[in-house]
């Protein structure tokens, strides 16, 4: 009887060990700014966004010049509603690309850094934001993911 319990506790322990190993969380932190600064992808939809953002602003410059050249009230009136009409449509057509964009390279940032995770063994992989002590950083190795994508 003696033996059965000095056996009993002795894996008793050795199960509370093994819980206490598996419960040791290996979490990684990425800052996802310096991400996107170093991924061209990124840079690239930056700056396809901005040009199509400038072309909107140019329309209006032109579009106001043209509305000055107009001599009756009601020609300026018609020409304001059909104007604002399509710079509506041009302006969601701008935040339609944006949104698309940031998506797409969300989806990329994610997927590089689920490979990060799963080669280096992590838990979780949380943004630096969050993370006030503790923790790995893996942004130079996401970054390095993605310019070998």
């Amino acid at each position: 009887m003696k033996k059965f319990k000095l056996m009993a506790l002795v894996l008793a322990a050795g199960m509370t060990i093994n819980v206490g190993l598996q419960a040791k969380a290996e979490v990684g932190y990425l800052n996802y700014q310096k991400v996107l600064d170093n991924y061209a992808a990124a840079q690239q939809a930056v700056k396809e966004i901005d040009a199509k953002s400038l072309e909107l602003q140019q329309y209006m410059v032109d579009k106001e010049k043209q509305y000055k050249s107009l001599d009756t009230p009601l020609k300026k009136q018609n020409f304001a509603t059909q104007t604002e009409t399509e710079f509506n449509a041009k302006q969601e057509a701008l935040f339609k690309l944006r949104s698309e964009r940031e998506t797409q390279i969300l989806n990329q940032v994610q997927s590089a850094a689920k490979a990060v995770m799963v080669s280096h063994k992590l838990d979780a992989i949380l943004s630096d934001q969050v993370i006030f002590v503790g923790g790995v950083d893996v942004t130079d190795l996401i970054i390095q993911k993605l310019k070998g994508q």
